[in-house]
């Protein structure tokens, strides 16, 4: 399962993180993968996405759990193709690709592969994360905030994913700060436009359904 989203800072680790120790709790093999982070410095790993899941597994922030869930870090806190230039460095898309693949057939049970910014977010100078998830051809959790603007957000990332084959398993709605209407309204308003697509409401600091066990089974994660 590939967890993507409309665009940075709505919720993806958070929704991760959730469905990690949701699937812990009961008793599935599950491992996480965060392969490329951006805003990655030594000083700030703590609250970085890669320490969050990593704790979420129970596993030791050590440089060998560290460079096996994310081995593509960077400090800048820019689209991945930015931050890799800063560095005089590139993604090489095709050793991304077999990396996750790699580990996908290696380990037995679920790999959550958590993306990096939007479904568009340039990766390379010719891919973007899109591609990663189409080169993968697994399902996408698609999660969106419900601030003002989502609404066409969420729609154009569906839109744009379903255009190229991709199988979005689900909507998660996450609870941003600020609202211009309560979260159910949001959640009606993309049901109707997305009528084949389950779409979920996740209030803020509110993650009881993502360890449902019949939430998690109507992903598929048996």
């Amino acid at each position: 399962m590939f967890v993507t989203s409309s665009g940075t800072g709505v919720g993806k680790t958070y929704v991760t993180t959730a469905l990690a120790r949701g699937l812990g709790n009961a008793d599935r093999p599950v491992q996480v993968l965060k392969p490329v982070i951006s805003g990655f410095t030594d000083a700030d790993f703590p609250e970085s996405d890669t320490a969050v899941l990593l704790a979420a597994l129970g596993l030791e922030a050590t440089p060998e759990n560290i460079d096996a869930m994310s081995p593509w870090r960077f400090a800048a806190p820019l689209s991945p193709d930015m931050a890799a230039a800063r560095e005089s460095r590139n993604i090489d898309f095709e050793r991304l690709v077999a990396f996750c693949r790699d580990r996908v057939a290696g380990h037995d049970g679920i790999t959550l592969v958590e993306g990096v910014g939007g479904v568009m977010v340039p990766l390379t100078g010719s891919q973007t994360v899109i591609d990663w998830i189409a080169a993968l051809d697994c399902p996408a959790l698609l999660v969106v905030g419900s601030y003002l603007g989502t609404l066409s957000h969420t729609l154009t990332a569906h839109g744009t994913l379903a255009a190229r084959g991709i199988d979005v398993s689900a909507v998660i709605v996450s609870e941003s700060e600020d609202n211009p209407v309560d979260l159910t309204e949001t959640v009606d308003c993309l049901k109707r436009f997305l009528p084949q697509t389950r779409v979920y409401a996740l209030a803020r600091g509110d993650n009881g359904f993502l360890d449902d066990k019949a939430f998690l089974d109507s992903l598929g994660a048996k």
